[in-house]
């Protein structure tokens, strides 16, 4: 169990670090930059893989950590 929590978060924390950085226009509120911060912006292809494997790893981290702690 141990072993496939730690293959887990190595994934996941690669695939977080392939994401694109959305994070950039969130600090341009308190600079008082972008206008267009809010704008309808889909991802697509890729983006939107890497957007649900994130998703969809980290609900496996989670739920393999909270049944590895009662065990």
């Amino acid at each position: 169990m141990k072993t496939v929590l730690i293959i887990i978060s190595i994934l996941l924390i690669m695939i977080v670090l392939l994401q694109s950085n959305k994070a950039e226009a969130g600090a341009q509120i308190i600079t008082g930059g972008n206008s267009d911060l809010f704008s309808q912006r889909k991802e697509r292809g890729s983006e939107l893989f890497i957007s649900r494997l994130t998703f969809v790893l980290g609900i496996a981290f989670f739920l393999i950590s909270l049944i590895s702690s009662f065990m």
